[in-house]
């Protein structure tokens, strides 16, 4: 059986005509209807029946056209697999990611390394971006998703820490209640909203920053003069807190989980290269989930 007129035919249904399976596949009407007859004598089975306002199959051509489009997926995803293997990782990959996440620096590094034909292209942004119009192969987002039509795969939870410097704490002593941030004074992520509010176990504080960012450098370098106290992702914080330059406060009142996210726009176009890094960087978080490089300790 060919193959190419079997693939000819599974379009020809798909399409409900010839005429629409030529514009599909880019073939003269007369080629199609020709494979489709070589194949109708090849198999001695009348598959289609025609007329002049539509194509019907045969309880033969039905049966065929459920096996060939089961068949030629497989087949083809073989012919793309072999393809690929034989292909060497090279070409540009490009990778958004939020703003401060300096603890990924060492797996860029690791797979630039890994992949030395390859160029890689980081782009730190808390915007949404879209994936054709901003040539972007990857995402790594935290918090809600506003992403319908990609694929996410979801790769850990953790906790904000409100931290502070012993001097903050000398001068201002430890808070212990989340409504003594109020008269603080704090360096917070910039919000959409006119108010920033935390969430501090089952306590909501609206508090007056005196220093607001949308990156988190910017922040803890607030937090480190010792003039202000600040929440931090915990791949920023807890590397200080274990160096006793910064203090964890209200740990009684923990900040919500957020999540971290992988996104990328289809499993069905994926590139070599793509696959390689989403599996990469699957495994770095794997890796880390638990010794406070990118997560809470447990």
């Amino acid at each position: 059986m060919d193959l190419n007129s079997l693939n000819i035919f599974v379009h020809v249904v798909q399409q409900g005509s010839f005429s629409g399976a030529s514009r599909a596949m880019n073939i003269p009407v007369a080629t199609i209807s020709r494979r489709v007859s070589e194949l109708e004598a090849q198999l001695q089975q009348s598959l289609l029946v025609r007329t002049t306002r539509k194509l019907t199959l045969t309880p033969s051509g039905k049966v065929l056209y459920q096996r060939a489009c089961v068949g030629l997926d497989e087949i083809f995803a073989a012919k793309q697999a072999m393809n690929e293997q034989q292909e060497e990782y090279k070409g540009k990959l490009r990778i958004s990611i939020p703003p401060a996440l300096y603890v990924l620096d060492d797996m860029f590094h690791a797979f630039n390394e890994a992949y030395p034909d390859i160029q890689l292209e980081v782009f730190s942004s808390v915007k949404k971006v879209d994936f054709i119009e901003d040539d972007i192969d990857i995402l790594i987002r935290i918090g809600k998703l506003n992403y319908e039509s990609a694929i996410a795969r979801h790769l850990g939870q953790f906790r904000h820490v409100i931290v502070s410097s012993q001097k903050f704490i000398n001068r201002y002593g430890m808070p212990k209640h989340p409504s003594e941030l109020a008269t603080l004074p704090i360096a917070a992520w910039i919000s959409r909203d006119s108010e920033v509010i935390w969430q501090l176990g089952e306590h909501c504080q609206s508090i007056k920053p005196k220093f607001l960012s949308n990156d988190y450098a910017h922040i803890l370098s607030s937090i480190r003069t010792g003039n202000m106290l600040g929440e931090l992702p915990p791949m920023l914080a807890n590397s200080l807190i274990d160096s006793g330059e910064l203090v964890e406060v209200l740990t009684d009142f923990p900040l919500p989980l957020v999540d971290l996210h992988l996104l990328y726009p289809s499993r069905k176009h994926l590139s070599r290269l793509s696959k390689a890094f989403i599996d990469d960087f699957i495994a770095f978080c794997q890796q880390h989930s638990h010794d406070g490089t990118l997560f809470n300790r447990s």
